[in-house]
């Protein structure tokens, strides 16, 4: 079960694809805007409604996931959008219920914003798995949840830690509520949420396990799926590829924002004014496609497999999500990150801090004069590109966290 952007869903048919290759049968509950992504993958589907994505490409989506203004007016942009998703939520937590109670699986594998799983372990313990790509959502010293993105002292990053927990444990018990749900009580959901199956799909060489977590918390490796079994590449972006040799990346992602034009434009100036060519992927809208360009110089697409282009690219720009951020360095890519929300803005801190790229630039901000050196150095710093291979070929021997998430994941029912 996993609820949000494209991002959110691609780690859990990852590990779709490895326990159906071990035997198991899988059905993914994703909102219905992912129904064909499921088919494709090979998976059986159910539909926990448009309400979640409709929500996220609504104007006020837009704007608390990519808008300009201070940060109190973000702030303020998101409690917006959390009233409008809460008439959202019920329909969701009821979808959710009955798919499961229908199902009645061996195992559910989840990520945070689905509610209905907490639920079901409080009554069959030990038979969910949640499954995070973010790091910094239980406690990690010198660090404050991944929502604050920072670090303002042991004591207020621990208060940190527990406002999440507190607001997720109301989000669950309202859940239950809406269900009609007798006796479940608060120190149940409490315990659920700390003793059942936590595993980060984060490769240790970006976030390596705190040794002072419980037995329970583990961090087994970023996965990811062959995506080009029923994708090819048409011959004008081949010849593109052809015609350049170092070669730039540039993608939004799942990430919305108000002005996609702009952005996109702002882009361009400072790759035309430095003679730097780029594939550009529309994605989402976060950037989108001008009437008139240099086609000589910039070749857009719509969406790509990642680990297809990547391996052909220099450098990804990027906005800053866990699996493009994997994909990446994975692939032996300079990065910069453009961060839009939340957990961005540690994985661009992560990139920078491992040499991978330098600091970058939150989407909010972004303008020529702050993207050129940005992006020029980039390109243009070796230290960068080695340091993303060296770090790739260290990923490439995390092959064996493949069994060992498998093993997580099923227990003794293999």
């Amino acid at each position: 079960i996993s609820i949000g952007t494209r991002g959110d869903m691609e780690p859990f048919l990852a590990i779709g694809r490895i326990l159906k290759d071990r035997g198991h049968t899988v059905t993914c509950l994703f909102p219905e805007q992912f129904r064909d992504l499921v088919a494709d993958a090979g998976f059986a589907f159910a539909s926990l409604g448009t309400g979640f994505m409709d929500m996220l490409n609504s104007d006020l989506g837009r704007y608390a996931l990519g808008g300009g203004g201070s940060w109190l007016r973000k702030v303020m942009a998101f409690v917006k959008l959390a009233r409008v998703q809460a008439r959202n939520n019920r329909e969701m937590v009821q979808l959710q219920y009955e798919l499961t109670t229908r199902l009645r699986p061996d195992r559910i594998v989840h990520n945070g914003k689905a509610m209905v799983p907490v639920l079901w372990e409080v009554d069959h313990p030990g038979s969910t798995v949640y499954i995070s790509p973010v790091p910094y959502l239980h406690y990690v010293k010198g660090h404050t949840h991944t929502a604050f993105h920072s670090n303002y002292g042991e004591w207020l990053n621990r208060l940190t830690y527990r406002l999440a927990d507190w607001g997720v444990t109301k989000a669950i018990l309202a859940s239950a509520r809406w269900l009609g749900l007798s006796g479940i009580t608060k120190a149940k959901v409490t315990r659920a949420l700390k003793e059942h199956s936590i595993i980060y799909t984060v490769s240790p060489q970006l976030f390596a396990r705190p040794p002072y977590w419980s037995a329970n918390m583990r961090v087994l490796g970023y996965h990811e799926r062959d995506k080009t079994t029923n994708w090819q590449p048409d011959e004008a972006l081949l010849h593109f590829l052809d015609r350049h040799g170092k070669l730039l990346f540039v993608t939004f992602g799942s990430m919305t924002n108000p002005d996609p034009e702009g952005k996109t434009a702002i882009l361009m100036e400072v790759l035309r004014k430095h003679r730097i060519p780029a594939v550009i992927n529309t994605s989402s809208g976060g950037l989108v496609e001008p009437a008139d360009y240099d086609r000589e110089l910039f070749h857009f697409v719509h969406a790509v497999p990642y680990d297809w282009i990547f391996p052909r690219m220099h450098a990804v720009i990027h906005h800053g999500g866990s699996g493009t951020t994997h994909m990446a360095v994975r692939n032996g890519c300079a990065s910069l990150v453009i961060p839009h929300v939340i957990d961005q803005f540690d994985w661009d801190r992560t990139v920078h801090e491992k040499g991978l790229g330098p600091r970058g630039i939150p989407v909010a901000r972004m303008s020529a004069r702050e993207l050129a050196p940005r992006i020029l150095s980039l390109m243009n710093d070796p230290t960068y590109k080695r340091n993303a291979e060296a770090l790739a070929e260290r990923m490439r021997q995390e092959q064996d966290l493949e069994d060992e998430l498998y093993r997580a994941i099923v227990g003794d029912r293999s």
